[in-house]
């Protein structure tokens, strides 16, 4: 498996932007689908947006225009830019790996948008 270190979290008033990043390490990350999940408090985890080896992305419905996922071979290094903030965007947000089966995670960061 592979180790996820996630960055770029923080406090953001709504209407604000934060850009996510994932840094990859043990392993190839182009061999990879990677995603980002969120937690909110008292709330399942959710897909929040996918891209596949072959930069495919999918993204859940609320993010559709505000969220932008990306991948950068070179760096190991998945990233999330997210625009037009919200309050209910307000989560633990984790980064994934998946290949085969087999599943990886970051220990997540913190996004909180309050006014």
């Amino acid at each position: 498996q592979v180790q996820l270190v996630e960055s770029g979290g923080g406090l953001v008033q709504p209407g604000g932007s934060l850009r996510l990043s994932c840094l990859v390490s043990g392993g190839i990350i182009r061999i990879y689908a990677m995603g980002w999940y969120r937690q909110a408090p008292g709330k399942q985890r959710e897909m929040v947006a996918t891209i596949t080896t072959g930069g495919t992305t999918n993204y859940i419905d609320s993010v559709k225009g505000r969220f932008t996922i990306s991948r950068d071979n070179a760096k190991n290094t998945v990233n999330l830019q997210m625009n037009s903030l919200k309050p209910e965007d307000t989560a633990v947000y984790y980064c994934h790996a998946g290949i085969y089966g087999r599943d990886s995670w970051g220990k997540g960061t913190l996004v909180t948008v309050v006014s």
